[in-house]
């Protein structure tokens, strides 16, 4: 199976946006493969522990299972200028999820044999 990067560009601004790509994510990462979600634009906010998780989405799974889902099985990334933006730091984040600019991201898409999604 080929590893994975997912851009989610959305948070509750797009509720089913954003639902489909951390389900995506979430679905790929519990069927073995190696799961790298990017949290950018709103959903920057869902890579800390202080914010709203729900989507106010009928039928939707719980961001913070999706998201933990992720953090357990692959890796889960804040977009720094995303993270600047909203004087979002390493300190404010959750356990395990990290900050990283473009040229990270360019280098995970870049990487041979894998499928780069974004929603």
């Amino acid at each position: 199976m080929r590893p994975l990067v997912l851009k989610v560009t959305a948070g509750a601004d797009a509720p089913e946006r954003a639902n489909q790509g951390l389900t995506v994510a979430a679905a790929a990462a519990a069927s073995g493969a190696q799961v790298s979600l990017w949290l950018t634009g709103e959903s920057a906010w869902w890579g800390t522990p202080d914010h709203g998780r729900s989507l106010d989405l009928p039928h939707a799974t719980d961001v913070d299972e999706l998201i933990g889902l992720v953090r357990e099985l692959g890796t889960v990334t804040v977009c720094g200028q995303c993270a600047a933006r909203r004087s979002i730091g390493e300190a404010d984040t959750l356990p395990g999820v990290r900050i990283a600019g473009a040229a990270v991201f360019a280098e995970e898409v870049l990487a041979d044999g894998v499928q780069a999604l974004v929603y």
